[in-house]
């Protein structure tokens, strides 16, 4: 009922016609009270478009507070959200705007995301693009996360971009047997990479990333940050293209 008495007392200020309703004297009796409750019951199901009208701008304004804390969020945290060194860069580095993403690597919508940010990059050419690891769905994405980023503290983003790339499309569920044939594939020594997963080296991005996503209020995968704006989950391409038009504009 709290959202409700919101949208009521939204109507009372916008609508002269609900305001006219006078509000009770501070000692009615309680045959009065009923009096005025049963006029105002009357007066909402008479004009029921009041309560929808009151009910859009507490959403409205729901909204804008939300965009508005974002902001915040955002510019409180931005060297950490745009220019991590432990994060890997793609797209073009040199880019007029910058996508970040917080992704796991068993995620379905990530998947589903993953070839059609890779057009955007290829078709926009201005973007740059960071990548931060988020392993939230269990044992598997955590093995995944670790592996990736052992790869690059070891041997580099050109190696770390390969084995992203082959993660995002993997079949099945990853297990240490199935990334050490990944790293013998491509041409690299398996055991100084699992060795390295655990370590607080490769831990300590990953924390940070947690850190970094409870800050940013951030629950979910995938998410997308871009110039002050946040972006909660997935989103179509049509879509990912307005936002980064809306973050070029804004810039």
């Amino acid at each position: 009922m709290p959202r409700l008495a919101l949208a009521l007392i939204a109507g009372l200020a916008c609508f002269p016609a609900f305001a006219e309703v006078a509000p009770p004297p501070p000692t009615m009796t309680e045959a009065e009270r009923q009096v005025f409750r049963d006029e105002v019951r009357a007066y909402l199901l008479d004009n029921p478009e009041v309560l929808i009208e009151a009910m859009d701008i507490l959403q409205q304004r729901e909204q804008d507070a939300a965009l508005m804390r974002d902001v915040q969020m955002v510019s409180t945290n931005t060297d950490v959200i745009f220019n991590s060194p432990d994060d890997w860069v793609g797209g073009n580095p040199n880019g007029d705007v910058t996508l970040v993403e917080f992704m796991d690597y068993r995620c379905g919508y990530c998947r589903q995301a993953y070839a059609e940010i890779e057009e955007l990059l290829k078709s926009d050419g201005k973007i740059r693009f960071v990548v931060k690891e988020f392993p939230i769905l269990g044992e598997a994405s955590m093995l995944s996360a670790q592996f990736a980023i052992a790869v690059r503290q070891l041997h580099g983003d050109d190696a770390y971009a390969k084995v992203h790339d082959t993660l995002m499309t993997l079949r099945g569920e990853p297990t240490t047997e199935t990334l050490a044939r990944l790293a013998k594939e491509m041409g690299l020594e398996a055991q100084p990479i699992l060795d390295r997963m655990k370590t607080p080296a490769v831990m300590s991005v990953i924390q940070a990333n947690y850190a970094l996503a409870e800050k940013m209020e951030i629950t979910g995968t995938p998410a997308f940050v871009m110039d002050d704006m946040v972006m909660r989950g997935y989103a179509p391409p049509d879509a990912m293209r307005d936002f980064v038009a809306d973050a070029r504009t804004d810039g």
